[in-house]
């Protein structure tokens, strides 16, 4: 079960690209994505209404794709407005058309009631398309379900642990207490430790004198959405009271689109707004990141491996779990709601 009337990444900008046709599932529908030759990107079903082939085997014809199959050709809408042998269309052969919005270099998609698509619902993720600031796209693909990895990223206290080379810091850092915080569509987390070890990304790109505040504060909001302010400064230079004296400061954004039950693209972006004119610091950073998310990749898919040996096993909660509870809490609220209005939907036109 998935969450439909919400926004997803469905790709990054550079991934739909000129004359080409792009596909990516999500939650478990096939679509494609192109752009009109004025350079407006169109996402479509990516499967044709006649006998079901992808549409992304197609062939571009101006702003139309044709299937390949048996040449029904569409419009940019949908509609097909040919179909070889065959003077009259019927109405109803067409294509579902979705909802984008392309924005700081992240395509979103909408993949519910079109009616409810309100672009000003977007997560504001400024900081990947913000000249004060520099990152690299990221994607990594999980042969898991969403839920885990969002769960992974909801307790931060594996950092030490899964990744004591790069991201990690010292095993202080686990034992801090996170302040959890419910919001309307997600929660809030706020992690600081004071006076611990610079993690290894950050020693790599700066050289610093003792020890460090560390701080990560992030929003995780549905579906799976997590825009972070975190950094490092001296310690005792009054980082927890606002001041980032000597400080390295990031804006990590990332998104979570479901691909099926067992599946999941994995975009993301380390912002940084220090060293802006080396690039060989914004290379080192995101390559630590994305060292990191493929060990936080090993360690989900080895948990998935094993929990799928025994469908009935309960996990046992324990404090630290607290946003992980009250996350899935909010996604099984809009699964739960979007089930009843649907039901009334039907109700009404029976």
């Amino acid at each position: 079960m998935f969450i439909r009337n919400t926004w997803y990444v469905a790709a990054w900008s550079h991934e739909v690209e000129g004359a080409e046709l792009f596909s990516r599932t999500i939650i478990g529908t096939p679509v494609l994505l192109y752009r009109k030759e004025g350079g407006e990107v169109v996402a479509l079903m990516d499967r044709c209404c006649h006998r079901g082939a992808p549409l992304s085997v197609g062939r571009r014809e101006g702003d139309c794709v044709r299937c390949m199959y048996h040449g029904l050709k569409f419009d940019s809408n949908g509609a097909c407005v040919e179909a070889p042998a065959q003077e009259r269309i019927p109405p109803q052969a067409r294509v579902r058309q979705f909802p984008v919005v392309e924005r700081c270099r992240w395509i979103w998609i909408w993949m519910g009631d079109p009616a409810l698509a309100d672009p000003a619902t977007i997560p504001d993720t400024h900081w990947v398309d913000d000249p004060a600031w520099r990152s690299l796209p990221g994607y990594i693909h999980y042969d898991v379900n969403y839920l885990l990895i969002c769960d992974n990223l909801l307790d931060f206290s594996h950092l030490p642990f899964v990744h004591p080379t790069t991201l990690g810091g010292g095993e202080d850092y686990a034992a801090s207490q996170p302040k959890v915080e419910r919001l309307e569509d997600g929660v809030r987390i706020t992690r600081w430790t004071l006076d611990t070890e610079p993690p290894p990304f950050a020693k790599a790109v700066r050289a610093w004198p003792g020890k460090v505040d560390r701080w990560n504060i992030y929003d995780f909001t549905v579906p799976a959405v997590l825009r972070m302010d975190s950094g490092m400064a001296p310690t005792g230079t009054g980082a927890p009271e606002g001041v980032r004296v000597g400080a390295v400061e990031f804006r990590g954004c990332q998104a979570l689109t479901p691909e099926t039950e067992n599946s999941t693209h994995y975009f993301f972006a380390h912002p940084h707004n220090f060293s802006l004119d080396q690039p060989d610091v914004t290379r080192s950073i995101h390559q630590a990141v994305v060292d990191a998310f493929d060990e936080d990749r090993d360690i989900v898919t080895a948990q998935h491996r094993n929990l799928t040996l025994d469908p009935g096993f309960r996990m046992m909660a324990f404090g630290i779990d607290a946003a992980l509870s009250q996350f899935r809490w909010a996604v099984n609220k809009r699964i739960e709601e979007e089930g009843a209005a649907a039901a009334r939907k039907s109700e009404a036109t029976s």
